[in-house]
């Protein structure tokens, strides 16, 4: 589980410096259910980066596809996909399912890992009195977050790929960010830094876990006013909340960005942004 699953399909880049712009897509994609959707928008958005959350693995409500690898595939990018969970009621018979995170680029990927947080709830553990059927949605493994170096034209760009716990109070999403950015001190100084993911806590409102960042040196590409949420209405008693975001750190600027409220091709709206490499 702390293996991180890649491919390469994107045509060689034959630049000797950084461009202007580096563009960047972070979005759930909701195990990638309406694939042909998601490809769709992405293909239009014509990003350097995508940061994908929720992409399943052989899952059979997803056709048992390799969601991250058709998408980078169709897109010509090179992929890394880290595991999340193993699904217990989506696999066949000796091949098990998977979800997880991928982050695609047109770049090379180098050095992928995962961070498997040391903080976890037992949320989803299988017991032995729960059945093994789709309901339940048993799972062996935990929350992490994907790290992964993007070769731009030989410049560092760090990626943190999140998706922080959703069955727990705001205390323990907060201890695994503060495992990331722990994680990301040994890069801030001298490499750009993009932290990005469904962090299931609106730092709006959480102003301890938005502090964590703060205080390293991260700030948020966007400013998402209450009127904007980066989820849909999901039910009479879920509503529409600003829990996924993007933030920075190091040599690195935000140019523009904002949030797609249009697509509907998931539970959650895609995040797009411009950056800019700067002077270490």
């Amino acid at each position: 589980m702390r293996d991180v699953l890649s491919g390469s399909f994107a045509a060689p880049r034959w630049t000797l410096w950084a461009p202007d712009r580096i563009r960047v897509v972070n979005w759930n994609i909701d195990r990638g259910l309406q694939l042909a959707k998601i490809i769709a928008f992405l293909e239009a958005q014509k990003a350097d980066i995508l940061v994908l959350q929720e992409a399943d693995l052989y899952a059979r409500r997803t056709g048992f596809r390799n969601i991250a690898g058709e998408i980078a595939k169709t897109l010509r990018m090179n992929y890394a996909f880290g595991y999340e969970f193993e699904e217990l009621t989506q696999g066949r018979q000796g091949a098990p399912a998977y979800h997880g995170q991928a982050t695609l680029s047109s770049w090379p990927l180098r050095d992928s890992r995962v961070l498997h947080f040391r903080q976890q709830s037992n949320f989803w553990k299988p017991r032995w009195f729960l059945p093994r059927t789709e309901p339940f949605q048993l799972r062996r493994g935990g929350r992490i977050a994907l790290i992964t170096e993007v070769d731009v034209s030989g410049r560092r760009l760090m990626i943190y790929n999140l998706h922080l716990e959703s069955r727990a109070d705001d205390h323990l999403r907060m201890m695994q960010l503060s495992e990331t950015v722990g994680d990301a001190r040994k890069y801030i100084g001298s490499d750009p830094v993009v932290l990005a993911g469904d962090l299931n806590v609106d730092l709006n409102r959480s102003y301890a876990s938005a502090a964590v960042l703060q205080r390293s040196g991260f700030h948020s590409v966007i400013t998402l006013p209450a009127s904007s949420h980066t989820t849909t209405a999901r039910g009479i008693f879920r509503h529409r909340r600003t829990i996924d975001w993007v933030y920075l750190a190091g040599p690195v600027e935000s140019i523009s960005g904002g949030v797609c409220e249009d697509v509907n091709a998931s539970d959650h709206y895609p995040i797009w942004f411009e950056l800019k490499l700067t002077d270490a």
